[in-house]
């Protein structure tokens, strides 16, 4: 199973965290691949001397960007997106294969709101935020996941790339799951707890990142 699997980790400025975590995840033996833009250049000499790291320069800038070009470059059958920041705990991932290898799952979303998990990261608006977008998912979408906003993933590489994902921003994080369901896609949620990030920076803008996430769930609506 290891060598089926590549880590996806974007990074946008990620020079104190991304040394760190990628020193974590030498313990799991699994391909990883690094995306960023080329000219954050302190994010890439920080790294430069990982062995055992592919980095992949994208080509349009954007969170949603950097994830949709790594799924596109990525050969291995599965994939998992995981932050560079280090909040995402990769001894979670072993439960969230289990569950595509065990119940034939096609993509496993992981949830900070379900029994055993949590989260070191969140406050009170982005706890609102999330509830707010993931009954939208649940009401317009018919989406059974707890956590919408949480894009730490593992699913089968193929069906995600025939998904067709355009979203350049985060507005990624709700395309997502309502394509995976639009395309009856099997799909299944895991409990995750996120750790404290290891820069402590958020890279979201609740309000600004808020509404563009409300505007693309509404475009989206209209587009079946």
């Amino acid at each position: 199973m290891s060598h089926d699997l590549t880590l996806l980790i974007p990074a946008k400025f990620e020079s104190e965290s991304l040394p760190i975590f990628l020193d974590e995840l030498k313990n799991y033996k699994y391909k990883k691949l690094v995306v960023l833009d080329h000219t954050d250049t302190k994010t890439i000499n920080s790294i430069n001397k990982s062995s055992d790291v592919e980095i992949l320069h994208q080509q349009k800038s954007g969170y949603g960007n950097a994830l949709i070009e790594g799924i596109d470059y990525i050969k291995t059958d599965l994939f998992c997106i995981i932050n560079a920041d280090g909040s995402m705990n990769p001894d979670e991932l072993k439960g969230m294969l289990n569950e595509i290898k065990n119940n034939n799952h096609d993509i496993v979303f992981g949830s900070r709101y379900m029994k055993n998990a949590g989260s070191d990261d969140d406050d009170f608006i982005t706890l609102v935020g999330n509830y707010i977008f993931t009954t939208i998912g649940k009401i317009f979408f018919g989406l059974k996941i707890s956590d919408i906003l949480y894009t730490y993933v593992v699913g089968k590489t193929k069906l995600i790339k025939d998904l067709k994902l355009k979203s350049g921003d985060f507005k990624f994080c709700i395309e997502l799951p309502i394509k995976v369901k639009r395309n009856k896609l099997k799909y299944a949620s895991y409990p995750c707890y996120e750790r404290s990030r290891i820069g402590g920076k958020k890279k979201v803008s609740p309000f600004v990142d808020g509404l563009k996430i409300l505007l693309g769930m509404i475009s989206l609506f209209f587009k079946k």
